[in-house]
């Protein structure tokens, strides 16, 4: 049997692959996102795209090894509805396309293509799930690694979208050029001189680090300052030695350094001292959107 309240996302990301299995539950008026089980897959994908412009042999075995082993988890959990998306690195792979009919013919899953628009909305679509009114102007901020999306919504609604080719495996590949920084330091500028007072939301899994670093409450902003600081004590150490002091994954040692680079220059550059991190991501979104499908 289909468990009703069970949906299942698949997020293949640039510096790895995931699998959330979650039910959302309504309580009160209030509703939310409830993890049943997450499975991350260190596959960096970027890693091979960003510098060869294709997915490895390699890769892709382990790829198509990891689709199917998250299908038997779908299966296990007797979700309702799954779906299964890609980001940068699958977008810009020139045997993208190849990859995804191979899949859909090995596991009968479809992996849809997805560009940053999409992803944004999808993210911030479960922001009401979170205590964050909905009547102030945001500066919405996703670092993968292969792009940074910066979204501005105002009162709920997207006003203002962007999506950048600068993210954390991208950078450790030296594959980000100077005209992207500038192309994006000039949409920033442009977003400081406005007339709106925004406030930064960050998503993605190293702002949830830098976050859970800080020592912080649940959805108490933390300051530039203390980003700041930890990304220089960051900076200073080898990969060795931060996944030692601060308890990181190998695959996270790396990239929570290129991504403190990233939403520091953001925040700096739009005048902004702090930032929300509600823990939300892609994966929720979509298991978000499934909910909402079949209860329209």
């Amino acid at each position: 049997m289909n468990y009703p309240d069970r949906y299942a996302a698949i997020d293949i990301g640039s510096n790895g692959m995931r699998l959330l299995i979650a039910k959302v539950v309504e309580t009160n008026g209030v509703t939310s996102v409830q993890k049943l089980s997450l499975t991350r897959v260190p596959i960096r994908l970027g890693e091979d795209v960003f510098t060869t412009g294709n997915i490895s042999d390699e890769k892709k075995a382990l790829f198509i090894k990891t689709i199917k082993a998250f299908k038997l988890l779908i299966e296990i959990y007797q979700v309702k509805d799954f779906r299964a998306v890609a980001t940068s690195a699958m977008r810009e792979a020139r045997n993208g396309n190849e990859i995804v009919a191979l899949i859909k013919k090995e596991t009968d899953i479809d992996i849809k293509l997805i560009d940053g628009k999409m992803e944004a909305d999808l993210i911030f679509s479960t922001i009401h799930t979170q205590k964050i009114s909905k009547n102030d102007s945001y500066l919405f901020i996703d670092v993968g690694g292969g792009s940074t999306e910066i979204t501005i919504f105002d009162k709920g609604k997207r006003a203002e979208s962007k999506s950048f080719k600068i993210g954390t495996v991208r950078l450790l590949e030296e594959k980000v050029k100077e005209k992207d920084w500038e192309e994006l330091n000039k949409w920033l500028n442009n977003v400081s001189n406005s007339d709106h007072d925004f406030k930064a939301i960050g998503t993605g899994g190293n702002i949830n680090r830098y976050f859970k670093l800080s020592l912080n409450k649940h959805l108490e902003p933390v300051k530039y300052i203390v980003i700041k600081n930890l990304y220089d004590d960051l900076k200073l150490l080898t990969k060795e030695q931060r996944a030692e002091k601060y308890r990181l994954r190998y695959d996270r040692a790396d990239v929570i350094v290129p991504a403190g680079e990233i939403y520091l220059n953001v925040l700096k550059k739009c005048g902004i001292n702090e930032i929300i991190v509600p823990k939300i991501g892609l994966s929720d979104g979509i298991v978000y959107y499934l909910y909402k499908k079949d209860n329209s």
